[in-house]
């Protein structure tokens, strides 16, 4: 009987970090939400090779990591008129025509809100 105290023991102590890769919905208005969003499209923009800028068109999923502060979202973004190097993107119109992609993206990011700090875990882009 009193060998299974520490297996049960044990067993209490691990559970959350067992679960801790699973995510759960989290509201697409959050305030860390919104920032992680903002370093993703950032981020996108200032790494892949086209001169102009894409932006958020919708949110298509929103998830957060259990027990950490990380986030998975699914991103529609669109190609803009605009430079990736401009000032306000998010008022810049769509391109039109043959030039206007689209993308949709899924992005993990970590945040460190007490430091301003976001790392990207992962990322994946598929042109629609």
């Amino acid at each position: 009987m009193f060998w299974k105290l520490p297996l049960l023991l044990g067993l209490l102590a691990l559970g959350p970090h067992v679960r801790s890769w699973i995510f759960e919905e989290v509201g697409k208005r959050g305030k860390q939400f919104s920032l992680c969003v903002e370093f993703a499209v950032h981020h996108f923009n200032e790494h892949q090779p086209d001169e102009n800028a894409y932006k958020l068109l919708w949110v298509r999923r929103s998830l957060h990591k259990k027990y950490s502060l990380i986030y998975l979202m699914d991103l529609n973004l669109g190609r803009t008129i605009c430079k990736k190097h401009d000032e306000d993107i998010d008022n810049c119109p769509l391109q039109e025509g043959p030039e206007g992609k689209k993308v949709n993206c899924t992005f993990i990011v970590d945040s460190r809100p007490w430091f301003t700090q976001f790392t990207l875990l992962n990322s994946t882009c598929q042109q629609i």
